[in-house]
């Protein structure tokens, strides 16, 4: 497999999937990565895990319908172009 620029997004969209589809209680929580972990107090620097938990949040929140239309066109360029 050569290294294009379609390989390179390709792999882009399977990492945006892959953390689109992290749920919360089911696998986040027991790894210690729940919503209720990380809290910080006041007038202190959210630590690198509280910022991975908002990125992964926002993540699946903002992207949710974006993922589903390029989902989609990829899958439709694979069966028209292999």
């Amino acid at each position: 497999m050569a290294f294009t620029l379609y390989s390179l997004l390709q792999a882009a969209l399977l990492f945006v999937n892959a953390i689109a589809v992290l749920h919360e209680e089911r696998f986040l929580r027991h790894v210690g990565w729940g919503s209720d972990q990380g809290i910080g107090g006041f007038g202190e620097e959210p630590g690198i895990k509280a910022q991975l938990m908002n990125l992964i949040r926002s993540v699946r929140t903002v992207m949710r319908v974006p993922l589903i239309a390029v989902n989609s066109v990829t899958i439709v360029l694979l069966l028209l172009f292999g």
